[in-house]
């Protein structure tokens, strides 16, 4: 038997999955944001301790962190310079030369993660085709390296003009400057970022420059946290794909993680979405602090490879760090669990984007928050257990919750305070299934005959209205969907992308040359993924980044066709693009710009789950008296404890169904009932 561990250290819980072949234990504490790896280490104790199990008997620990993004969001990372081509140092701060807000005279972008005085230029020039135009300058680089110790430079980013074409100033940059400053946190861009388009490449590199000593002080207290608990098991990371890595490329590449935890949820989803035959999904994860949708068809979800990070007007498209990155594509909202709760000067309900986090949190946890969240109109709308939330290591108080409410939202506009509760759990699920709606349009797709798939602590109790909100008329909540992101984390295969930008017009189209590309791609990507799964089964997959000639951006067209040429590359840009736009453009030439390779260890997703019969309903175990999220009416809600329900014994709404990490809350109007694989499906009454 493999013992493996999971870990998700989230904005407000950290969240842990044991797994131990036949089955899983799991626990949720406070994230520490002080040490991240200090909620880590305690949640590693309890949980091996309901095990009955030593630390020494762990075989695998499997991780993911928002450390990465809340370095960069809150500005903790590395003192960093950016060396770059001689006249383009300001390119970060020119960036797309447009507003986020066109009409906000007072809108104020991110500050570049390296600020001017720390960018210095280097005389060099190479061509957009690879060839060099002026040698660069090597004095000029041992002058500058001098520069950067005596500037404190703690990690350096170089990025010079077309170095995705050629390489070889920034490695020679590179030898040069680690004379005097440490190589593991000198970041170049043909490493981090080999692609076209000059501010999203220099961005990112900056950015991970930016974290590579964050990350390898944690990575290191980590390790030796664990070695002093009492285990050698292997430490992975997840990364914003959906795939695992070796910390060795996490160290290299620690942008790549940005978003490991949300990825891992989608992982989760993907795998219920296989188990109970759905087409067509919508991932649903709610947490402390945000909330996350995903698109999934034909059990793939959305992918991307641009990400923003550190937005200065928090989820406002295009006011952020771009990074280039693959990355699971995601629509993030501030609808979280702690996400605090206002009134504005018209009198409206808001509610976040800011959060109370784990410190000081929610004003029901009472360890000093005083503001009303999400969570506090939960508890006071009688969803909530005080003594059961998070598996019963936080008890909550009801008092504190009316008070915050009461002072804050409903004295403010004349409301009372139960109904007060009730508008701001309203305005959160309005704000996210608005955002679902408006992600599905951007994707050329819509909600019709989708089933919402639903995980994360507090998205069970939100999951039906939602629903109801998209006209979806069936929910599922997973097995272990309060800890969903980490039960994702044991499922993800070991995997790595490669990208490379190579301007092709299917005009002039060089087999040739295609297939010797993508063959140093498979290369690379298999002298990473080898690291973790040095004897598994390879998956490959290919996708062109594709465009008519003329356009500023490109769509992303997957190749299945392994004999693939021309004409299989214009036919599925084609249909890509009919689908995003509802038309092609007739007698225009078509080129690929970049081209991305990805390999991942081999892993099937889970069986379809059996069927079951129909069992007589179910014993309640008591009642309790909450608002109705549908009718917003107080009833007596059935309990119902998950563990000693049946398949197919039918649960009829309003009830609530209760498991250690989350309650599910089912509606009047809804009827819910456990499948062969043990999630709870909740379906919409026909009437």
């Amino acid at each position: 038997m493999t013992t493996r561990l999971a870990v998700d250290i989230g904005g407000t819980f950290t969240d842990l999955v044991l797994d131990l072949g036949d089955r899983s234990l799991s626990a949720k504490v406070l994230t520490t944001h002080d040490a991240p790896e200090r909620g880590v280490l305690e949640g590693t104790d309890i949980v091996l301790r309901q095990a009955g199990l030593k630390p020494a008997d762990l075989d695998l620990i499997i991780h993911g962190t928002t450390l990465i993004t809340n370095a960069l969001i809150e500005r903790k990372g590395a003192r960093t310079a950016l060396v770059t081509t001689e006249g383009f140092r300001d390119s970060l701060e020119i960036a797309y030369e447009h507003r986020f807000e066109q009409y906000d005279i007072y809108m104020e972008r991110p500050e570049p993660l390296a600020p001017r005085p720390l960018r210095y230029e280097v005389p060099e020039r190479v061509a957009a085709d690879g060839s060099v135009l002026l040698p660069m300058d090597e004095a000029a680089v041992e002058r500058l390296a001098a520069q950067l110790v005596a500037d404190k430079v703690e990690a350096v980013a170089i990025c010079f003009l077309h170095a995705y074409q050629n390489d070889a100033h920034e490695r020679r940059a590179r030898e040069i400057i680690a004379k005097r400053i440490p190589e593991t946190v000198i970041a170049i861009s043909s490493e981090v970022c080999p692609e076209i388009r000059e501010y999203e490449r220099t961005s990112t590199t900056v950015a991970n420059a930016y974290v590579l000593p964050v990350v390898e002080r944690y990575l290191r207290q980590l390790e030796a946290g664990f070695r002093a608990l009492g285990t050698q098991a292997p430490l992975l990371m997840i990364m914003s794909s959906g795939g695992i890595t070796t910390v060795e490329t996490a160290r290299r590449f620690p942008v790549r993680l940005a978003e490991s935890g949300p990825a891992g949820g989608v992982v989760m989803a993907l795998g219920v979405a296989a188990q109970n035959g759905i087409a067509k999904a919508l991932s649903f994860d709610m947490g402390g602090t945000t909330a996350k949708i995903t698109l999934i068809d034909d059990l793939r979800p959305q992918y991307s490879r641009h990400f923003e990070v550190a937005r200065a007007a928090r989820f406002v498209k295009g006011s952020g760090i771009p990074v280039r990155i693959p990355v699971i594509d995601m629509v993030e909202i501030g609808a979280g669990g702690g996400s605090i709760a206002r009134t504005d000067a018209l009198g409206r309900i808001t509610v976040g984007p800011d959060s109370a986090g784990s410190v000081p949190g929610p004003a029901s946890y009472g360890r000093g928050g005083t503001l009303p969240t999400v969570t506090d109109a939960d508890l006071l709308l009688g969803w909530l257990d005080p003594k059961r939330f998070a598996g019963g290591h936080i008890d909550l108080a009801p008092e504190a919750a009316e008070s915050a409410i009461e002072s804050f939202v409903g004295s403010k506009i004349g409301l009372e305070r139960t109904r007060a509760a009730y508008g701001i759990a309203e305005l959160v699920t309005e704000t996210m299934a608005s955002a679902a709606r408006v992600h599905a349009v951007e994707n050329g797709k819509d909600m019709v005959g989708r089933t919402l798939i639903a995980f994360g602590g507090a998205a069970p109790l939100h999951a039906a209205r939602l629903a109801q909100k998209l006209g979806i008329t069936r929910v599922v909540i997973p097995v272990g969907a309060g800890v969903g992101s980490a039960h994702g984390f044991l499922q993800a295969p070991i995997s790595y992308e490669v990208v490379r930008s190579r301007l092709v017009s299917l005009a002039a189209y060089d087999a040739a040359f295609v297939a010797e590309l993508f063959a140093s791609m498979r290369a690379e990507a298999e002298g990473v993924v080898r690291l973790g799964a040095p004897k598994a089964d390879l998956h490959e997959e290919r996708t062109a980044y594709m465009r008519y000639r003329g356009q500023g951006h490109e769509v992303r067209v997957p190749i299945a066709d392994a004999a693939f040429g021309p004409d299989t590359l214009r036919l599925a840009f084609e249909a890509v693009y009919r689908a995003l736009y509802g038309r092609i453009i007739p007698k225009l030439e078509v080129e690929v710009v970049s081209w991305t390779l990805s390999l991942s260890e081999a892993r099937s997703l889970p069986a379809r789950a059996p069927s079951v019969q129909s069992n007589p309903a179910p014993a309640r175990n008591g009642t309790r008296n909450l608002v109705d999220p549908v009718s917003g009416k107080p009833v007596d809600a059935s309990l119902y404890a998950r563990d000693t329900l049946q398949p197919g014994a039918p649960v009829q709404g309003p009830a609530i169904i209760a498991e250690s990490e989350t309650s599910t809350l089912i509606p009047g109007g809804f009827t819910a009932a456990l499948n062969g694989a043990g999630h709870v499906i909740i379906e919409r009454d026909a009437s």
